[in-house]
Parts: structure tokens; C-alpha cells; sequence
């Protein structure tokens, strides 16, 4: 049964794609209304119940102009990750709980057409010769591909998906992502234009949180976004540009870097500039913008903790400059305020877990004063929920950017 299915739509699909005019651009509407005729004529060959011509009409259109059998997970608002490991194994993260998929793709040569279509929605090539690929879907969902022979089960696809509407920083509240008193924290800090790095492991809600930020961010300042890939929802500023890389291409098109655009953002007379995140050189080109009156500017980083991200940030920076690591680190500390640590715990749930406030320099190591630090409820370390609570440590050392806003540290 399975098979005469697929064979019908098969041969449905062969029939409209016959009838494409390949010398313009269809609209959606268009193919739709040739699936439309060409399952109205299979129907009067033989008879189909509504149902099934319902099912036919979904999935051509899906096939032809969305992702096939992925459109479902797409369109699945409790999904937050799709993770395909070749034709025949899709796994699904809902709520922070990764399952397998009961659907897979009936051959490779079906899953590398969703691969293209992938690509083509956002001007990216991926093949053989150049096997990896960062894209970006039309509700911007974050994709990444990797072709055999790199991947050997198979085209690998990892899609990372982001709500409609941005995340505030009221909803984390609600979660219990973050306690009330250090969002009223952060809330003035960003206001009065301290320099924030997000940090913490894959998954860990980094962007989300970087988009929560954003909205203490007053009206009137100009706001430069720098990204591989734009997934940040800055919906309430309306003074913005948003940046994206791009990866040279078999076409001639040279690569355009993170560092390239953090220059050329210096040109475009920002107040803050936000990178998504920080990876490698451009850690150098960042820290400068810091340093040379772009206060308020904010980026994310993978790290374990607030000491492995300036660790990580020393790296990167030599990375992209000689420098003497005393310099470097002089450099970290001048423009960095403060680091907000997240983490992915053991029960799913992502939490701000160390606000830190970076203080200066002692016999050449940066100095690092915790603000805010996640405690766990004594007795519940085995609990499969974790219970605890983001408390307040220390005071904040340096007020001076509070003070010349105009704004009150109680």
C-alpha cells in the first residue's frame, strides 16, 4: 500500500513538473493549481476519496515548494530542533526531550532534493566538491548541511528553530529562566550602555537571551546586527541594520567575514553594535569596537563557564593579532563589563546561572566578580526537576556608566 502511494505520487509529481514553465518564475499559487488539475484528472483515471486527494495535494506542494516531509515538523510549533542523520533517521526536539521520529525519507536522492531546496531559498550552493553549508529558512530557522563523503550515513541536516515572536524578557521570567531581580539588573546595565558577552553551551538559549537584552535597548540609538546567519528579532528597534556574512561561491562571490562587516559597521556611525556570536578572529575586531565608544554593544559566546569564555576570548584573539597575552588580556578587561553564563540543565530547562562583572587587572589575570549566582536547593542535587534560585552575591564595583545615565544601582 505504502508503495503504490509513493508510486502515485511519484507519477503526480512527473506530471506537474512536465507542465512547469520553466522560463518564469512560478508563484505558489500557480503550482498549486496545476497539483490541483493534475489530481482532479488522476481522479476521473480512477477513483481517489477526498481524503486521499487531500493528502496528494499537501504533499506535492510540500515536495515541489516547501521541505517534503520536514514541512510537518516546520509547521509544529513545539518543535525547537530537527536533526536528520541521513534518509532514514529524523529526530525531533520538543520541550527539551530529543525522540525519534516514526517518518523517514523513502531514499537519499529525496532527501538531497530538500537539500537543494534548502539552499535556493537563500542563495547558497552546497555540492560534493564544496560539502558544507549554513543556510537559512524563510521563518528563520537556523540550517546547517553536511554532504557525503564528509558525512558518511548520509546528507546530515540540523535545523534550529526560533518562535515566531521573540522571546521577552517577561517570558523568561515566567519559565523561571531568570529571577526578578537581576532582569531589573540587567535592564539598567543595558540601558546605561554597559558591554555584555552571553555565554554558554550549545543550546543554552544564548540568542534568545541576546533578543531579551534588545528590548531594554532605548528607542532613539542606532543599532548595527552582525551575524553568519540573521536570527536575531530586534522588532522594537526601529534604527536598525542588520549585517549577514556570506561564503564564497562557485559564481566568483567572494567571502564576506564577521570581521569584514564589523569593520565596515565602524563606517556606519553606530551606537551599539551586536554580533550573534563570536567564533574566531573577529574576537579582535569586536573588543576594539568596545574600546573606542560603542558602549552597549553585546555578543554571545560557547563556553562552560565565565572563565573558559575569557579564556576562549585570549584564543581568539590571538587568533586574529600578535599580541603580547598582558595586552590581550588588558584589552578583554577594558571592554568587556560583565559576562551572563547560561546553562542547559539536566531537566531541559535553560537558566541564567552567574552573572559576572569583569573588574580589572591583578598580576596579569583579569579579575571577575560574580554579580548573580544559580544556587540549587539542598537536597534536590538527584531530582529529576531542578529547583533553585539565581541569587544575589555581590554588588556591582563599577558604576560609573550607571551613574552618567542617570541611572540609580539600588
Amino acid at each position: 500500500m505504502k508503495r503504490n502511494r509513493e508510486e502515485l505520487t511519484r507519477e503526480l509529481r512527473g506530471r506537474v513538473q512536465g507542465r512547469l514553465d520553466l522560463s518564469r518564475e512560478l508563484s505558489d499559487g500557480e503550482v498549486q493549481a496545476l497539483i490541483d488539475e493534475e489530481i482532479m484528472q488522476k481522479s476521473r483515471e480512477g477513483y481517489l476519496m477526498l481524503e486521499e486527494r487531500l493528502r496528494l495535494q499537501k504533499e506535492l506542494f510540500n515536495s515541489m515548494r516547501r521541505l517534503d516531509m520536514l514541512q510537518e515538523l516546520i509547521e509544529d510549533p513545539e518543535v525547537t530542533e530537527i536533526m536528520v542523520n541521513g534518509p532514514e533517521n529524523i529526530f525531533v526536539e520538543r520541550g527539551g526531550r530529543l525522540t525519534r521520529w516514526e517518518k523517514s525519507f523513502s531514499s537519499k536522492e529525496k532527501l538531497e532534493d530538500v537539500v537543494q531546496q534548502i539552499v535556493s531559498f537563500c542563495n547558497r550552493s552546497v555540492s560534493k566538491a564544496s560539502p558544507i553549508a549554513d543556510a537559512r529558512l524563510a521563518d528563520g530557522s537556523r540550517v546547517n548541511i553536511v554532504l557525503d563523503p564528509v558525512a558518511l550515513n548520509g546528507p546530515v541536516i540540523t535545523i534550529r528553530r526560533f518562535p515566531k515572536e521573540p522571546v521577552r524578557m517577561r517570558q523568561l521570567l515566567e519559565w523561571g529562566s531568570i529571577s526578578e531581580e537581576a532582569a531589573a539588573f540587567l535592564r539598567k546595565v543595558v540601558k546605561a550602555g554597559y558591554n555584555i558577552f552571553v555565554s554558554g553551551g550549545t543550546g543554552s538559549g544564548k540568542t534568545t537571551v541576546l533578543n531579551a537584552l534588545s528590548e531594554f535597548i532605548p528607542a532613539d540609538e542606532r543599532i548595527i546586527t552582525i551575524e553568519d546567519n540573521a536570527e536575531l528579532q530586534l522588532d522594537r528597534v526601529e534604527n536598525l541594520v542588520i549585517l549577514e556574512a556570506r561564503n564564497a561561491n562557485l559564481e566568483g562571490e567572494r567571502e564576506i567575514t564577521i570581521r569584514d562587516l564589523i569593520k565596515t559597521s565602524l563606517r556606519m556611525r553606530p551606537d551599539r553594535i551586536i554580533v550573534g556570536e563570536i567564533r574566531g578572529a573577529e574576537a579582535i575586531d569586536m573588543l576594539q569596537a568596545m574600546n573606542t565608544g560603542h558602549d552597549g554593544s553585546l555578543s554571545t559566546g560557547h563556553a562552560n563557564s565565565p572563565t573558559d569564555m575569557l579564556s576562549r576570548l585570549e584564543t581568539m584573539v590571538l587568533m586574529g593579532m600578535d599580541l603580547p597575552l598582558t595586552a590581550v588580556r588588558r584589552q578583554i578587561a577594558s571592554g568587556v563589563d560583565l559576562i551572563v553564563h547560561l546553562g542547559r540543565l539536566r531537566d531541559g530547562s535553560r537558566k541564567v546561572l552567574e552573572i559576572v562583572e569583569l573588574t580589572g587587572m591583578e598580576q596579569g589575570e583579569i579579575c571577575l566578580r560574580s554579580l548573580f549566582h544559580f544556587e540549587e536547593e539542598p537536597g534536590h542535587e538527584k531530582a529529576e526537576k531542578v529547583a533553585g534560585q539565581l541569587r544575589r552575591t555581590e554588588e556591582l564595583l563599577h558604576t560609573e556608566k550607571l551613574r552618567a545615565a542617570g541611572i540609580r544601582e539600588e
